[in-house]
């Protein structure tokens, strides 16, 4: 497995990709927690899904430019890009975020 995983540079990331992204309310419980914890480890989100299907909703967010994933050994840690993704599409990220609410309980 490689230590690296694709991340797209924002200017290339279309507003369609960028609201499709934000479209799904398994995505926007991610974004939600995010935005209140900060960076998290992957396997820490508990959403009642398989690991393959959270592991595609990260896919998702990280190809649209919502996040950033870091990978620290076997461990992929992710994170929101607020700053550029608010500059790429100004106030979206915010909009949804204020929108969603306070996060459901993830352990």
């Amino acid at each position: 497995m490689g230590t690296e995983v694709f991340e797209p540079e924002l200017a290339n990331v279309t507003f369609e990709t960028a609201m499709q992204a934000l479209a799904d309310q398994t995505r926007i419980e991610i974004i939600r927690v995010l935005a209140k914890d900060g960076e998290r480890m992957c396997g820490t989100f508990d959403l009642g899904l398989s690991k393959a299907t959270r592991s595609h909703h990260f896919k998702i967010l990280r190809e649209a430019g919502v996040t950033h994933t870091r990978m620290e050994g076997t461990t992929r840690n992710v994170s929101l890009r607020s700053e550029e993704f608010n500059a790429r599409f100004p106030g979206l990220l915010d909009a949804v975020i204020a929108a969603a609410g306070e996060p459901l309980a993830i352990a």
